[in-house]
């Protein structure tokens, strides 16, 4: 097994996770086969219970994990299925070695950060780099590991040290280090400036890693005083100094490596120049010149509660993007803040509420993601009703699914108190309930999560042709509340069905109204699995209808 680690130096955010699923698919694209850990530092056993506006969007994967939003971009880039093992946190680790502790394996031993937090760091990585995540038999050739935070964080020190001697126990020719740092240009002289990245490969180095590839972020390419420099400060060869600078789009950056010679020098450094194939990155080349040639836009209006972040729907931006690519339409997200459009902001803020309604009647689509809490969802029903009576193509995810029944029942079947019980416990009208097996005294990780099957009822649905007229389909869940079964059928008279209903027929999954060119409501999330060039089927059916 090879291993490449990927840190980040001087400032967060500098895109280690995007690097990272980039090494991965030019490792893939030489013929290798690749697996992905992500390690976050903090404290918390998964992401599940963050806030969006601390962490960006909760990512979900087939075994119900809820993981950081970076294992999307590896799984979207490596077209891989990982399992919630592949992301390591402070949280999983040390609650690993309590309970070891209190079962008594450690024969009374002191339990210390170093050897046991550490040795059990090693072990997590050398277990899970060793699962296959392609859907083949046998290990993976390569694992990339990504390292969150900045280096210097006292959070992450344990996971310094054990990657430190886990790459001495691997020994040369197994680990690569790819520091990924920031080199800065002065407005003042305009000069690219190396001392950031000399004083954090220094820190890296007194921590016991020593970086075989220094992967520099900047406006624009490294002059070559400036890599001779960074050379000779950072004990890093002229060639392995490769510049990450700004490109249009992070499908970009795959290709940015790859004509930097970047996968040549990682091979180089794996010992693996005599196993992989010459890089193959035609279809992404191609891809990606599609995309920076699209004109004809397409306007999607998303009305939702975390607007002001746009990570918090990453997944479902992602998703649009893949559509849009596969219709060869130029992708325009008009921001629409789900309170805006409440009538309350209208006497508040006349303006804003204004604006918000110009640009939701100006899109050519509108989508209702997922959410929680009662902030902003008179807004996203509103939304919903104005796609409805309008005939906008509309796509609800989740609970923009369970407010689109609210609102059918509210508008036609005349419930004027309809609702969630989510929202309204008491209402006499409960569309939608609290699931039988959810837990009211646990956040995490007690959601109905994960890959679950729906059953199509209708054969010649619109949702069953997007998904090639198949019977079933597999889709990732994260939600505590459902349609309430009891009202199915009144609401079903009404011309709003549910074509799509779980195993038992009593958990509604997909919903369709009747006589109306595109209105699909979805209580799982297809953003999870969209991929670029393998478009999730209900955001293709949005844009493909709006195109029609």
């Amino acid at each position: 097994m090879k291993y490449v680690l990927v840190t980040g130096g001087v400032v967060s955010g500098l895109g280690k996770g995007v690097t990272a699923s980039s090494i991965g698919l030019l490792l893939q694209a030489c013929g290798l086969r690749v697996t992905s850990i992500k390690i976050d530092p903090y404290l918390n056993t998964d992401a599940g219970t963050m806030s969006p506006f601390e962490h960006g969007e909760v990512f979900v994967l087939d075994d119900g994990g809820e993981v950081d939003l970076d294992l999307g971009n590896y799984e979207r880039f490596l077209d891989s299925t990982l399992t919630r093992d592949n992301n390591l946190t402070t949280g999983k680790i040390y609650q690993s070695v309590i309970d070891k502790e209190r079962k008594g394996d450690y024969l009374g031993r002191t339990v210390q950060v170093v050897p046991h937090i550490t040795d059990a760091i090693q072990e997590w990585i050398e277990r899970v780099a060793n699962v296959p995540v392609d859907g083949k038999e046998g290990p993976p050739d390569v694992c990339v590991i990504e390292l969150g935070g900045t280096i210097g964080d006292i959070e992450s020190m344990p996971f310094i040290e054990a990657l430190g001697q886990f790459s001495y126990k691997v020994g040369p020719g197994n680990f690569c280090l790819v520091h990924v740092s920031l080199v800065p240009v002065l407005s003042v002289v305009g000069e690219q400036k190396t001392k950031p990245t000399q004083h954090s490969v220094r820190e890296l180095r007194s921590l016991g890693l020593t970086p075989n590839i220094l992967a520099c972020r900047s406006t624009k390419a490294l002059e070559d005083n400036v890599k001779t420099k960074l050379s000779q400060f950072c004990h890093v060869p002229e060639e392995n100094i490769v510049t990450l600078y700004d490109v249009p789009n992070i499908w970009h950056v795959p290709l940015l490596l790859r004509d930097q010679k970047a996968h040549g020098a990682i091979l180089k450094e794996l010992n693996l120049l005599g196993k992989a194939v010459e890089a193959d990155v035609t279809e992404w080349t191609e891809r990606t010149k599609i995309y920076d040639s699209l004109q004809d836009p397409v306007r999607i209006a998303m009305v939702g509660k975390y607007t002001g972040l746009t990570d918090s729907y990453l997944s479902v931006l992602k998703a649009l993007l893949h559509a849009s690519v596969a219709c060869h339409k130029k992708l325009v997200v008009e921001w629409v803040a789900a309170s805006d459009l409440e009538e309350i902001t209208a006497h508040e803020a006349p303006d804003v509420h204004k604006n918000a309604w110009d640009l939701l009647k100006g899109a050519d689509g509108i989508l209702v993601p997922g959410g929680f809490g009662d902030r902003g969802v008179q807004g996203k029903i509103l939304a919903t009703k104005y796609a409805r009576e309008n005939q906008v193509p509309f796509l609800g995810i989740c609970l923009g699914m369970q407010l689109a029944v609210v609102e059918f029942a509210r508008s036609i079947l005349g419930y004027k108190d309809a609702n969630s019980t989510e929202f309204e416990p008491e209402t006499s009208s409960p569309c939608v309930i609290f699931m039988p097996e959810g837990s009211t005294t646990h956040m995490g990780g007690t959601m109905r999560l994960g890959s679950r099957r729906t059953h199509f009822q209708v054969p010649d649905c619109k949702s069953a042709k997007l998904y090639g007229n198949a019977k079933f389909v597999d889709e990732r869940h994260r939600h505590r509340y459902e349609v309430n079964p009891d009202m199915i059928l009144d609401i079903e008279n009404a011309g709003l069905s549910f074509v799509g209903k779980d195993g038992t027929g009593r958990r509604m999954e997909i919903v369709e109204l009747q006589n109306h060119p595109y209105f699909v409501g979805a209580q799982f999330h297809p953003e999870f699995k969209s991929r670029p060039g393998k478009p999730s089927a209900l955001f293709l059916g949005n844009l493909l209808d709006y195109i029609a």
